[in-house]
């Protein structure tokens, strides 16, 4: 009999049809999100599942899953899931890392012109008939090209949007809490500064952190009171990276310009007040989103799950100790 696995949201049927070949597989092909509750009844039984950042597999979900052996995250980032739970309990844990590098830096920049270039907004104004012709003063917004781009977080993702950058002819600096190598800032043209000093300095702040306890709330109110007024915030890496309240308040009251958000402190609920807000530009976290990437992804946390179900280390182990206990 083969091994029973679960796959808690839709994705494709290419993907479902390989998982087939190996496994006894219970989808999810409608793509309503399960409730916790649904959620521990449809892992019962089953050695491994494929989960996206929507589901959140803690301990509590794995007391009432004794028969799970690894959890297939597609998502580069694996802050909803409890590693170290998984680990005391020998669950092996993987994710995606490398496949959307450039697809979600592409995307931050699609934010960062959208914003600075007021390109939502003007498209509304547009499709709301209140066009009435060409003004000297219609929509200004900021220019890109010559100005200071701050990268707080300059691994794989962070590294793609300095390259981009460089097209812009940019001025770039980061901070991160290991320093790149200085091969690495002089091929990019990357000074390394302390984050105060990037966020009074920048014209622009686009954040490439991990959600972990030190970068929850990385960007307050302490920090955007240190932005420049003209400066525009984009964030595409995880929501509560931001204290959403914080930016509303910054927004408001003229701190900062404008922001670019492709994810949420508390998805997919989004700050009322940001709704309303013409000097934001909100998406339905969507950074990866397309075609191509998000097949990949899902292609290899399929051969993740394989591998850890067929005696094999998986490609993307997260948590190595797992398999040294």
């Amino acid at each position: 009999m083969k091994p029973k696995v679960l796959i808690t949201r839709k994705i494709f049927d290419e993907v479902v049809a390989f998982v087939r070949e190996h496994f006894a597989v219970e989808g999810n092909q409608t793509d309503t999100r399960l409730s916790p509750e649904m959620l521990i009844k449809r892992l019962q039984g089953k050695t491994g599942a494929i989960t996206l950042v929507t589901e959140r597999i803690d301990e509590d979900v794995l007391s009432h899953c004794p028969a799970l052996k690894i959890v297939s995250n597609v998502a580069v980032g694996y802050d909803n899931i409890d590693v170290d739970a998984c680990t005391r309990r020998g669950v092996m844990v993987t994710n995606t890392p490398g496949v959307l590098d450039d697809t979600t830096a592409d995307f931050t920049w699609a934010l960062l012109l959208a914003t600075a270039r007021r390109v939502v907004e003007a498209d509304h104004y547009l499709r709301s008939s209140k066009w009435k012709g060409w003004g000297l003063m219609q929509f200004l917004g900021y220019d890109v090209h010559h100005k200071v781009l701050g990268i707080c977080g300059l691994g794989r993702i962070g590294q793609r949007v300095a390259r981009r950058a460089k097209g812009f002819d940019m001025e770039i600096v980061y901070t991160d809490a290991i320093r790149v190598p200085r091969s690495t800032e002089e091929e990019l043209g990357a000074r390394f500064v302390d984050k105060m000093t990037l966020l009074s300095e920048s014209d622009f702040v686009t954040l490439h952190v991990p959600l972990i306890p030190e970068t929850r709330h990385y960007i307050s109110m302490a920090e955007l009171t240190r932005m420049k007024s003209t400066a525009i915030l984009i964030n595409a890496s995880r929501g509560p990276v931001v204290d959403e309240k914080a930016l509303v308040q910054a927004l408001q009251g003229g701190n900062i310009a404008g922001a670019g958000l492709d994810v949420y402190e508390r998805e997919p609920e989004v700050e009322p007040a940001l709704m309303g807000m013409k000097n934001a530009v909100l998406m339905p976290h969507i950074a990866s989103a397309s075609h191509e990437t998000r097949l990949r992804m899902a292609k290899m946390a399929a051969e993740n799950l394989v591998a850890g179900l067929t005696g094999r280390r998986p490609p993307n182990l997260v948590n190595n100790k797992v398999l040294s206990w």
